[in-house]
This record gives structure tokens, C-alpha cells and sequence, in this order.
């Protein structure tokens, strides 16, 4: 008898070898007859899933062969690396370039800089004419105005640059080297109808951008933070440490001031959540927004801005000014880099240090990238409540961690449950924005920082955003969804009445 309750020998094909336990045999249902065929077992052990077709051959597509057509389509495809100037536009460019060193030479720049671009174009022409009649070229009225308006760029402007900073409907700028600029529009990346002349013609316009703002990039200081006068975000990096040549990234911002209501008529949130994050302004939470690059961090930092009482002191401290507040009493504060010897150089931890020296009710930080977060959470515990930051993260319990890691990167000797600690105390809410795959922007997930419990941080989350499918166009469909949790921070709602209606939002 062996361990399987089975005699040596008996079934085995010879003495000594594994014994056999039967042979597999397909699955009969129950009214398959003995003799008849077995059928496939497939269909019945797996059922078709929703939204699967039969198909005539037998079997069930379920979607799998169009994704495998759309992979092979995408791995064969060929896509333009950058623009070629045709036709009509590449002839004023080709005169630009023989009329530009002429025109020089009759203009005074001092004089050329006091006036603005309408009254330098109407003191242009009788030149570019001149100047045309000389090199015997002749020009219709359109092409006249368009190689004035040309050469106005080129003189006062950026360049070929100015086209795109002009059009309200393009959101970022990316100058990939002389010869490749994308843009984006409504959340999709596409080629620009642009081109530079030659590095040189590039290098110089990036110079004149970061001149504006006391700043400066050569080969020494390869890389710089800059900004528009409309407020908009530049950064520059030229070789050696771009390898494709100078590369310019602009991040404009819209003219209008967008309100927590635009965010919520946009689709970036529902009607509760808007209603949250309204009482949060205003009732001076301490609110977090966590999100990754180009996600819509500072648009919402703006939006929140709005509910601030228009009688509190804000002050707002960050690398490049970039928020825009909208606020009577506001004074926005900027890091200074070193100069060439590598002295005089303000951080955002010297800012936040002067700040509390400076009566503020609420500080602000664009963006906290080290241990000036350890600055920030002193500021929100030291009576400075409604104090908001921006950071990079992929969700609120990451945004914890992280912020944990940058305080510390400081050279702060206090032990980590302690740095946890003062996070729990000192942040309310965390407000997670994503940008999604189809580029519309979401508000993801607002929680709620409850406190400690042993080293570990508790949160409870309020709203989420769930994904539910994707329309045939390619659109995001979800829905955003309360949890029904009695929100913790509803003590300071009930201090400044707004405890019934917060109850309500969130439930």
C-alpha cells in the first residue's frame, strides 16, 4: 500500500514507475449524450463580458483586435518633425532677412525704444519702402503689411514668437531648438507654423525674454526662470546642456481671471466640490494643491484666491512671479538667483523667514520644491491660518510623503515623527488636480488631514473623481462622486457659519 491508498503495481505501466491517476476527459454537459461529440467548453466556463460581439466564426470579440490595429498603426505611423515655411510666407521671410540689416542702418534704437509698436509701424513704412525701392523688389499692400509687421517683432518683439503669445487659444509654447516649435491648444500638443532663422536668431530672443526680469543665461548660467509682462512663465536652457540647441517653455495664462464657478462650468469639478473648496477659501483652511506638471495647480491656487476676505494681507512668495491674485491687498514677493560671483542669492526659506516679520494673514507659496516646506508649515502654525502652497505629486498620500522628504533634504536635526506630526497639525485640506490622457483637467480628489495616529498620517477623503469610459472622440467620461464622510474640519466652517452648508456639500 502506498501514501495514495493504492497498491504498488496496480495501473503502472512497470514496476517502480509513477503511477498513473487517470486520463483528462473534456468536460459533458448534462444532456450531451455519451457518444456525442464534446463541445467546445469555453463559452460556458467563460461568459461573453458586457459589451463583447459574437463573432461568425465562433468565439466573442471583446475589442482586443482594434487596440492591436491602433498599436500597429501608431508604430508605423511617420510624424513631421518640424514646420517647412511655403508659398507667401516663406517670401516675406526671405525679404525680412534682406531688409532688416538696411532698415538698421536708418533707425535710431533709443529712439525707436520710446515709441509703441502702432507708432513705430506708421514711422516703418515710408522706410520699408524706401528700402524696397533700392533693393528693387515690389510688394502688394498685403505683403507690405505683413513684412512690417514681421520686421515690428523682429525689432520690439519676439520674433516669430509673437504670433503664438498672441493667440488666446494657445495654453504653452515649446521651442525645441531653431527648427521645431509645439504648442498646445485645448489640452492636445501640436507643430507650430513657426520657425526661427538659426540658433543665433533664437539664442537672442531668449536673451531679450529673460533680460526683462534682471535675469540673464549665457553658457556660465545655462539655465533661467523668467516671465512675461503678462504674467506668463518662461523658462530658457541653452547648450551646452540643451543638446538640440536653445529651448524656450511658455506657460501662458489667461487674461481673464478664472473663478472656482469657470473651473466647475469647464467639467473640473462638481457642483458640491466647488462649493467645498469656496468655504475652504473663506473660512481660512490651510489647503494644499498637489498635481503634476501642467496639471492646473496654479489656475486653482488663483481660483482660491478669489474667497479671500478682500480684507486680509496675502502675501505670496515664489521663484518666478507667476500668481496673479485677486486681491486689493496683496504683495507678491521673488527668490533672487547669484550673481556672477555666486553671492547675493535670496530663497524662498529667506522669503518666508522675512514674511512673518512682515504682518501677513496668509502666506502663499507658488510652488515648494525643498526644506522651505518646514518654513510653511511654521508659518501655518504660528497664526497665519488659510496659508496655501503648491507641490508636485500623483495623489494626496504621496503629496504627505513628499512633503516629509523635503523637510528632510534640510539640515533640520528633529526626528521624522515630529516632521509628521506638524504636517498633520498644520494642513486641513489637500486639493489633488490631474491632467488627463484626453487633456481635459480634472479635480481629482480633495481630503482632509485628520491627525496621527501612532507615526502614521490620517486622512479621510471627501470627493473623488472615478472614471467610467471613453466617448468615441476620445473624451474622458467619469463622474465625480462625495463619500458621504462628516468632514472633519467642520469646527472652523462653524466658525465663520458656513458649518450647514460645508455638511451638505460634502454629504
Amino acid at each position: 500500500m502506498n501514501a495514495f491508498g493504492r497498491k504498488s503495481g496496480i495501473g503502472s505501466a512497470a514496476p517502480g514507475a509513477r503511477p498513473s491517476f487517470g486520463v483528462a476527459r473534456p468536460m459533458k454537459s448534462a444532456n450531451q449524450s455519451p457518444n456525442e461529440p464534446a463541445k467546445p467548453a469555453v463559452p460556458e466556463q467563460f461568459p461573453p463580458l458586457p459589451g463583447d460581439v459574437a463573432m461568425p466564426t465562433g468565439g466573442y470579440d471583446n475589442g482586443n483586435s482594434d487596440a492591436m490595429a491602433r498599436l500597429a498603426d501608431r508604430a508605423n505611423s511617420v510624424v513631421a518633425n518640424e514646420y517647412q515655411q511655403e508659398g507667401f510666407e516663406a517670401s516675406v521671410h526671405k525679404i525680412k532677412e534682406q531688409v532688416l540689416p538696411r532698415l538698421l542702418e536708418r533707425v535710431d534704437p533709443e529712439a525707436a525704444a520710446t515709441l509703441s509698436k502702432d507708432e513705430l509701424s506708421e514711422e516703418f513704412r515710408p522706410i520699408i519702402l524706401e528700402v524696397l525701392a533700392e533693393l528693387k523688389i515690389t510688394l502688394n499692400r498685403r505683403e507690405q503689411f505683413a513684412l512690417g509687421k514681421v520686421l515690428i517683432d523682429e525689432l520690439l518683439g519676439f520674433g516669430p514668437l509673437e504670433e503664438l503669445l498672441n493667440d488666446p487659444d494657445v495654453s504653452d509654447i515649446m521651442v525645441n531648438g531653431p527648427d521645431q516649435t509645439y504648442i498646445e491648444k485645448k489640452g492636445k500638443l501640436q507643430l507650430a507654423p513657426i520657425r526661427f532663422r538659426d540658433e543665433q536668431h533664437l539664442f537672442q530672443i531668449a536673451q531679450r525674454i529673460v533680460n526683462q526680469v534682471g535675469r540673464r543665461v549665457d553658457q556660465t548660467t545655462p539655465l533661467a526662470d523668467a516671465r512675461l509682462k503678462d504674467g506668463s512663465r518662461v523658462n530658457v536652457i541653452v547648450p551646452p546642456l540643451s543638446l538640440r540647441g536653445t529651448a524656450i517653455s511658455i506657460r501662458k495664462f489667461s487674461e481673464k481671471p478664472i473663478t472656482l464657478d469657470m473651473l466647475r462650468d469647464f467639467g473640473s469639478m462638481s457642483d458640491k466640490m466647488c462649493t467645498a473648496l469656496k468655504i475652504a477659501g473663506a473660512c481660512r483652511m490651510n489647503v494644499v494643491i498637489s498635481g503634476g506638471t501642467g496639471s492646473g495647480k496654479t489656475t486653482m491656487l488663483n481660483a482660491l484666491s478669489k474667497m479671500i476676505d478682500p480684507g486680509e494681507r496675502v502675501l505670496t512668495i515664489e521663484d518666478a512671479a507667476e500668481l496673479r491674485l485677486q486681491q486689493p491687498h496683496w504683495l507678491p514677493l521673488e527668490t533672487r538667483p547669484p550673481n556672477l560671483e555666486g553671492q547675493g542669492a535670496i530663497s524662498i526659506g529667506d522669503l518666508v523667514k522675512n514674511a512673518l516679520r512682515m504682518r501677513p494673514d496668509r502666506i502663499i507659496l507658488g510652488e515648494i520644491r525643498g526644506a522651505e516646506a518646514f518654513d510653511l508649515l511654521a508659518a501655518m502654525n504660528t497664526g497665519h491660518d488659510g496659508s496655501m502652497c503648491t507641490l508636485h505629486a500623483n495623489s494626496p498620500r504621496e503629496c504627505l510623503g513628499r512633503m516629509e522628504n523635503m523637510i528632510l533634504m534640510g539640515d533640520i536635526k528633529i526626528p521624522k515623527e515630529a516632521i509628521s506630526r506638524q504636517i498633520a497639525e498644520s494642513v486641513d485640506l489637500i486639493v489633488q488636480v490631474k491632467r488627463l490622457r484626453d487633456g481635459s483637467r480634472r479635480t481629482t480628489n480633495i481630503t482632509e488631514v485628520i491627525g496621527m495616529e501612532g507615526d502614521v498620517i490620517i486622512t479621510q477623503e471627501l470627493f473623488k473623481f472615478e472614471y467610467l469610459d471613453e466617448s468615441d472622440d476620445g473624451k474622458i467620461i467619469g463622474e465625480f462622486r462625495a463619500t458621504g464622510l462628516r468632514p472633519y474640519t467642520l469646527e472652523k466652517a462653524r466658525q465663520f457659519g458656513f458649518d450647514q452648508a460645508y455638511l451638505e456639500s460634502c454629504l
